[in-house]
């Protein structure tokens, strides 16, 4: 194989030996040959040792690592990524559970594909693709995908306009099928998932055990679902017996999915109330409640608007720990994934300093098994949440 190659500086090798599998533009000592973004390299140590193979982009992360080690990728590469990925999931009781047919079946770095997300949707995959050398091997994936799950395969769907832009044009494709979206099932729930017109794949599979948290929770009591999108903490709260859930979201095609989820429920009509308003207008204008799930979209995507991210999430969460009733609890999240657990934290507690509010963290967060993070690859622990309890 007559790969381009990228050598590193001296003493730069140390968290690619560790399966580290990104290398950052200050780690490359030269390049030899000619290298277009997307495009296979070799990743050669100072000394000229091969340390493995990955996709090159002229990023701030200029080779994601695909493989460690001499060895060359073989022709049977992606299918055995994705059949380790597919294994997992089996071991986890997901795929071909009865009461949940919708997983993540490759998350990244966590399943040794950095820059590829595979969301399964009962027969339906949608891939998005994070790195344009990601996008080029689509065809490669979809085959991989067509092998492993045969007749069980109905859709492959490539939404990659949405991470990757303009470097792909139109971007997104069927390449298989030609299914829009499905009623799937997540722990004996119903929602509908369209992942041509959703966000993301359409669905967000990485909140699945904190929806059932919160359904744990709900009985009896008031629940407020901020930023609620198709209403997957609605429809958890709503089957666990809460006595009023309120939903909210900016998006009214959102809300539309989201009331179609929520009336599969027969008690939902009584009380059950989606808002189409921007979740700071309804923070001025209602009442208190006695669980409010606080999942925002990312408040930043790059370390230069870590600040401002940081001063959102502390007023947002000032505001709404006010409207949380005494002896109440608030499921607040951030998806951010350049604000480390630690860092949220700090800004929770900034939020209770400035509410005047006496809270307590009752349990730490994150994001389902089926989102496995690389011990090697922390970055990946993207989803930070918790649950805390309002005293007075």
């Amino acid at each position: 194989m007559n790969l381009p190659s990228v050598q590193l500086h001296p003493g730069r090798e140390a968290s690619v030996l560790r399966n580290h599998h990104w290398i950052f533009s200050g780690a490359i000592r030269k390049l030899d040959g000619e290298v277009k973004d997307g495009d296979l390299v070799m990743v050669l140590g100072s000394s000229g040792v091969i340390l493995g193979y990955g996709h090159y982009s002229p990023s701030n992360i200029t080779v994601r690592m695909l493989q460690f080690g001499p060895e060359p990728l073989a022709d049977t590469f992606w299918k055995d990524k994705i059949a380790s990925a597919l294994e997992l999931r089996r071991n986890l009781d997901l795929a071909g559970h009865p009461d949940t047919n919708a997983y993540r079946l490759v998350h990244g770095e966590g399943d040794g594909l950095p820059g590829l997300v595979i969301d399964w949707y009962d027969g339906h995959a949608v891939i998005q693709c994070h790195s344009l050398g990601m996008y080029r091997a689509a065809g490669e994936i979809a085959n991989a995908l067509r092998e492993l799950y045969g007749s069980e395969l109905k859709t492959i769907y490539n939404k990659s306009r949405e991470s990757l832009g303009d470097a792909i044009g139109e971007g997104n494709a069927f390449l298989y099928g030609d299914t829009e979206g499905a009623l799937v099932r997540e722990n004996g729930h119903e929602f509908m998932v369209n992942w041509v017109t959703g966000q993301k794949t359409g669905f967000f599979l990485d909140q699945r055990e904190n929806r059932k948290l919160c359904g744990a929770l709900s009985r009896g009591r008031t629940v407020l679902n901020l930023f609620a999108y198709t209403g997957g903490f609605s429809v958890y709260a709503l089957s666990g017996g809460a006595a009023q859930v309120d939903s909210v979201d900016v998006s009214q095609t959102a809300i539309g999915l989201l009331q179609q989820n929520a009336d599969r429920l027969p008690e939902s009509s009584a009380i059950h109330r989606s808002f189409s308003v921007p979740v700071n207008e309804f923070l001025k204008d209602y009442g208190l409640y006695d669980l409010i799930v606080c999942d925002p979209p990312a408040f930043a995507k790059s370390l230069g608007k870590r600040h401002q991210a940081l001063i959102g999430y502390k007023n947002l969460n000032a505001k709404v720990l006010r409207k949380v009733k005494p002896g109440g609890f608030l499921l607040t999240f951030s998806c951010s994934q350049v604000m480390d657990r630690e860092l949220f934290q700090q800004t929770i507690m900034a939020a209770a300093l400035e509410s005047g509010r006496k809270v307590r963290i009752l349990q730490h967060l994150g994001q389902g098994p089926d989102h496995p993070v690389n011990i090697f690859h922390p970055e990946g622990a993207y989803l930070k949440g918790l649950l805390l309890y309002v005293n007075e």
